[in-house]
Order: structure tokens, then sequence, then C-alpha cells
């Protein structure tokens, strides 16, 4: 496994604080998150948005996305609108928001990508199949190119719906700091094989500065 694991039974409060703490201790004046989807994201942003309070200059945050659906940016299914409903709404303004748009392609979030440079903190998930941000096992986006920072991809078994945007294992090794949050059962042997090294696993071939995986009881097992 590369990167920490820590096993906690407050994952969403544990990732606000890591988060905070990033902020805080950010090289440069402002400040760089990319966001993720699914349930445990929003409950993890419901309370950094919570928890934050007057902790985070959230006029000094540029929001980014690690990966999105391609589907309308006001659909239930996109990941802007859960980052939007759970943590933009409840925090009412940042510096800026850079959602990820299919119908312009790649490279125009490439370009940005390449002119930020590093991005402070990357929140990923992890899949019961040990896919992250839209790097299914077996898709294309595997093997892109070292210099693409982001792509299309699909599941190639069709399990996760619509044709994505998402970064690749390149864009995420830009962050200074990557969070993957973990919870419950249906998530322990993904888990296991990222701990265990496992290279068909996608989750393991994350690569950053610092890489934290927080996980709660259910998700570790008997991997802590």
């Amino acid at each position: 496994m590369h990167g920490e694991l820590v096993v906690v039974d407050d994952v969403p409060g544990e990732f606000a604080e890591r988060v905070i703490e990033a902020f805080h201790s950010r090289p440069h004046d402002g400040f760089s998150f990319a966001a993720s989807g699914g349930e445990t994201a929003r409950r993890s942003y419901e309370r950094l948005a919570d928890d934050a309070g007057s902790q985070i200059d959230w006029w000094k945050v540029d929001v980014y996305w690690g990966d999105e659906r391609c589907v309308p940016l006001d659909s239930p299914d996109s990941n802007y609108h859960l980052v939007r409903e759970s943590l933009l709404e409840r925090v009412g303004a940042v510096n800026a928001n850079y959602p990820m748009r299919c119908s312009e392609g790649p490279d125009p979030y490439q370009l940005r990508l390449g002119e930020l440079g590093r991005i402070d903190v990357v929140h990923l998930g992890l899949g019961p199949d040990a896919h992250t941000a839209s790097l299914f096992p077996g898709s294309p986006a595997l093997d892109a190119d070292p210099g693409r920072l982001v792509v299309m991809n699909e599941d190639p078994t069709g399990r996760n719906r619509f044709p994505r945007m998402t970064l690749t294992f390149a864009g995420i090794a830009r962050a200074r700091l990557v969070l993957v949050t973990v919870s419950g059962k249906d998530k322990h042997d993904a888990l296991r094989r990222v701990v265990e090294g496992d290279r068909t696993a996608p989750g393991s071939r994350v690569r950053a500065d610092q890489v934290v995986w927080i996980a709660d009881p259910a998700a570790a097992g008997d991997l802590a």
C-alpha cells in the first residue's frame, strides 16, 4: 500500500480535520481542492462545511473535480450537483469552482490543471471493484500517457453507468495530499487489495506527496 491507513469510527470528521489542517499548512495564499462523488463524499463535505466555520477562508478556495459523469450539471447523478448541495451552498461562496464539462472534452481541463501546477488536496473514494476517481479496472484510462492529466473514460463492464471525465494517475499525483475515504463492509475486499498492493486494483496505483486512506472499522476489518 502506498500511504497511511487510518481507521476511525468517524470518517467524515477525520476528513474534515485533515482538510482544515491542509488549509492552514498550505505553502501559498490560495488553496485548491479537487472533489469526489458518492455518499461517503457527501457526508464528508457536509461535515467539512459544519466543522470548518471560521477555520477556512472559503474566498481563498478554488474547487476542482477529480471526476465527473457525462450528465447535465444539475442532474442528481452529477458530482458537481452533489458537491454544490453538500458543500458549496453550505459555505456560501468560494473563490472559484471549475466543473468538468464532458461536452468540452478533457483538453480545457488539462490546460487549466497545467496552469495550476499542484493541487493542494485531492479527495477520492474507493469502489467495491477498487476503482478510484473514474479509473475503472480494465479501462483505457489506466494506461493513459504520463503527460495526460485528464481523459475521458468508461467502465468496460457497464456496472458504473455513464461515460466519464476523470483525472489520470498522473493528474492525481500532482496533489500535495490525497485523502481517500472508505466506508462500509462492501468496500473491505477492495481496500484489502489496495493494502496488499494488487496492481489490478486501480486504487493501489494512487500516488502523491502524501496519501492518507481514511477507513471505518467495517471497511478496514482485520487490516488495521
